[in-house]
């Protein structure tokens, strides 16, 4: 079969998308700080769970021949879990500091949609269907999961903005980036991929502050609980929505 006529294998990118998005991102923050904290497994242990579950997830949806979205989503949230361990082993055991682990997580996220650029011709995510677009998709989302941590955690600790001052950035970063998109001729895939990667970062500081000690800034609230509510959610979300088809493939972009 033709690689170009294959059904996508990704959900059209709509309100809903970034709805779905922000809670798994959030969600990966407090799932992430539940297992690695209120377990006290530390983040290495935590890394290791969390790197199987992401296996899993990517074998399940690397595996299957068309859109599933609980198999997709299931591994958008796999990214995000494994990238809160990540980041914070970086930042905290290795001693690499925020700073330094976002600038070379972002490096590495900008290395990786170059080189999908050069070997494809396009980072377009209109239609993900042949393995080596989506093996290239995949890589960029769990390396900006991961820098999100980081670049949360810069803002709202060494930036002394706190979870809500951070929170507000980065979701008036992504309110910028929507009105370019209605207002500009800028690409719109450069636009997705940027609002992406905010994505990452606001919902770190989301899940900071609905699980955090009420004198750093948080609610307090259980993170078991609060992983369970935002799980609880986006299942709804991916159920009532448009998030339950694929990206139509006259939108493509080859």
């Amino acid at each position: 079969m033709n690689e170009q006529i294959r059904a996508s294998k990704v959900p059209v990118v709509t309100l809903a998308f970034w709805a779905a998005k922000i809670m798994a991102t959030t969600l990966g923050e407090t799932g992430g700080d539940a297992v690695s904290m209120s377990m006290n497994l530390g983040y290495l242990a935590a890394t290791g769970i969390f790197a199987v579950i992401f296996l899993v997830a990517l074998a399940l949806q690397v595996g299957a021949r068309r859109y599933h979205p609980y198999t997709y989503w299931f591994l958008i949230v796999a990214t995000t879990t494994v990238g809160t361990t990540v980041s914070d082993y970086l930042d905290r055991s290795a001693g690499l500091g925020y700073p330094l682990a976002s600038a070379i997580l972002l490096g590495i996220v900008i290395a990786i949609l170059i080189a999908w650029r050069f070997t494809t011709g396009s980072i377009s995510v209109a239609h993900i269907a042949d393995r080596r677009n989506e093996i290239f998709y995949w890589s960029a989302i769990t390396v900006s999961n991961t820098l999100g941590t980081a670049l949360g955690d810069y803002t709202s600790d060494s930036l002394e903005m706190g979870f809500a001052g951070g929170a507000m950035l980065f979701g008036g970063l992504i309110a910028l980036i929507a009105l370019l998109y209605f207002v500009t001729r800028i690409s719109r895939t450069l636009l997705f991929w940027a609002a992406f990667i905010l994505t990452r970062p606001l919902g770190a500081t989301l899940g900071d502050i609905l699980t955090k000690p009420v004198e750093h800034g948080g609610l307090n609230l259980d993170r078991i609980e609060s992983s369970a509510a935002l799980l609880a959610a986006m299942v709804a979300c991916i159920a009532l929505t448009s998030l339950r088809k694929p990206a139509p493939l006259e939108s493509a972009s080859h």
